[in-house]
């Protein structure tokens, strides 16, 4: 490529960054930490002692040593002992084992003294306080182990330049501090729990932070521990969980905006690049140059654009969507990232094109970003798709999908995938009765009832693979099948998975149940003494008339009216 046609691609990549902007929430929903800077300090002895001199400003400093001396070098003795001095009178504590609980501004700590049986909590014999404001680990591991860890905990081990950090920054953590609610849960289409019965679980084991449980059946996210990662928006299959900063919907329209503006300020397909604005936004800024075909979109963090995200980009004219990881990522938020990958890598091939269309890359590996390009630059274009950005979730993806196959291999292929949030369900007809226990509980309208008639419906576009339908079936008449069907109009069609002939009221003719139904009530309930004689007829009869037959049944009886 000529220096005048990397000059233009350049000039079309600033121009679209600079000519569109992501609208924000200019009032966005915030948590609020309150702190009056009562620390403590963890660690072994000496260094503890060395820290708590160096930070005499803050409204209370508690030592807690969990390890022994850590040098016995004489000169770093001394030091230690000036320090033992300038705080011989703060509280100070000893133990190996101990638990911390919370945040900035309210952390509980509790310890185990030697020989001791119980827990104690530390804060309120120590200095007064319900609770600690910040906490200073200086341990060799972690007191609190978490990928992320809460605002307030600082775990330095024996870095030196985490130390000056934290040193650093702790004497400023005292006041109000505001930071975005990063996520918000729509409970009404939440597959987690319904009616007693356990469904979908995606989100509770993706949190780097800890910070999403599950309460009485209730998803909850706990605002002040979540960093904002954007995992558990990822793996939640119906959107109940969605980011709040962006939202999906301006996250997508702000793609097809930057995507339309380059295509019409350039006649190159662009790569889109995802990472996010710390680790990523560095390793970016470190490159000499970056290649003028790629538009980098940062994001709080690379998981908070999802699947859905990623096929709506290559659908609205992206070539490719690289999502870039570095060595800040967490584990967990890495591996959910890469299992999404490789799902939607697997879409691809089986539409016929590219798998690499949607690829990882890591931060070690930016000095291949050129030649990677360079390769999807030799992929054949696919043409703009125009379906709206403000879509649902699954209806984002499935659009995108649909226009990418009917560009390629227009392949009505059923792809058997363990484990993903799509898929069928099978009923066993011979079980079923139509009791539409599974329909009162599906949270995304899958199965649907037969409205005048009995029948039990399904769309499989809709189905979250949750289960609360087969966990819910009395008769175990249900099973699941994940899997993602690429035939659209087999997707999106309502199938009868079974239907009956309704059975009719012996009395008025009304249709108000099924036959199988009716025939199973009779048979288990023909010996029971409140059903002995002609109550048994009244199982066959609509909740009019059997309330009718009840009464009259009375009135024509005196010893039953005494008895009532």
């Amino acid at each position: 490529m000529s220096t005048f046609e990397n000059a233009a691609l350049d000039q079309a990549r600033e121009q679209s960054l600079a000519q569109t902007t992501m609208l924000e929430n200019l009032i966005p929903q915030t948590v609020s930490y309150n702190t009056a800077g009562h620390l403590l300090i963890l660690g072994a002895e000496d260094q503890i002692r060395l820290a708590a001199a160096q930070l005499d400003g803050m409204a209370s400093r508690t030592l807690l040593a969990t390890e022994a001396v850590s040098s016995q070098d004489e000169a770093h003795l001394e030091r230690v002992m000036a320090a033992a001095e300038a705080t011989e009178s703060l509280p100070a504590f000893y133990s190996r084992e101990l638990t911390i609980k919370g945040f900035l501004g309210q952390f509980q700590v509790f310890i185990r003294e030697p020989e001791g049986i119980s827990q104690i909590e530390l804060a309120p014999g120590a200095v007064r306080r319900p609770h600690y404001d910040l906490i200073l680990d200086l341990g060799q591991q972690p007191a609190i182990s978490l990928e992320l860890l809460p605002p307030g905990y600082f775990h330095v081990g024996d870095d030196a330049d985490k130390l000056a950090d934290a040193l650093a920054q702790l004497p400023e953590l005292v006041g109000q501090f505001d930071k975005p609610r990063y996520v918000k849960i729509n409970s009404d289409i939440c597959a987690h729990h319904s009616s007693g019965v356990d469904g979908c679980t995606r989100c509770l084991n993706v949190c780097p932070a800890d910070a999403i449980e599950s309460v009485e059946g209730m998803i909850q996210i706990d605002p002040y521990q979540c960093h904002g990662a954007g995992s558990c928006a990822s793996a939640c299959p119906t959107g109940a969980i969605s980011y709040d900063q962006p939202t999906p919907s301006v996250l997508r329209d702000y793609l097809k905006r930057l995507l339309t503006r380059y295509l019409e300020l350039s006649d190159q397909r662009p790569v889109v690049l995802l990472h996010d604005q710390t680790a990523g936004e560095a390793a970016l800024k470190a490159m000499q140059q970056l290649p003028g075909q790629v538009l980098p979109v940062a994001l709080e963090e690379v998981a908070v654009a999802g699947i859905d995200s990623w096929f709506a980009a290559l659908a609205w004219g992206a070539r490719q969507v690289l999502v870039l990881t570095t060595e800040m990522t967490p584990p967990t938020l890495l591996a959910l990232v890469e299992k999404e990958q490789a799902l939607a890598q697997s879409l691809l091939s089986a539409v016929g094109t590219e798998a690499d269309r949607i690829a990882l890359i890591r931060s070690d590996d930016l000095a291949q970003l050129a030649a990677q390009v360079a390769q999807s630059g030799q992929w054949p274009a696919l043409p703009v798709a125009a379906f709206p950005n403000d879509l649902a979730k699954r209806d984002t993806l499935f659009n995108a999908l649909d226009h990418i196959n009917g560009a390629c291999a227009a392949s009505t292929e059923a792809l058997a995938l363990a484990g993903v949030p799509y898929g069928q369900i099978q009923v066993d007809t011979d079980k079923c009765t139509l009791c539409m226990s599974c329909t009162s509980l599906c949270p995304t309208g899958a199965l649907l009832d037969g409205g005048d008639s009995p029948a039990l419906k399904f769309q499989e576009q809709p189905c979250v693979q949750c289960g609360l339908c087969e966990r819910a079936c009395p008769e175990k008449a249900i099973t699941l099948s994940s899997r993602v069907l690429l035939d659209r109009d087999a997707r999106q069609a309502v199938t009868v998975l079974k239907e009956e002939e309704p059975f009719e009221c012996i009395t008025c003719g009304k249709p108000f149940a099924t036959k199988a139904v009716i025939e199973k009530m009779t048979t288990a309930l023909a010996g029971h003494s409140a059903f002995a004689g002609d109550a048994l007829q009244r199982l066959k009869m609509c909740e009019d008339c059997r309330v009718k037959d009840m009464f009259t049944d009375i009135l024509n009886d005196p010893e039953k009216q005494l008895r009532v």
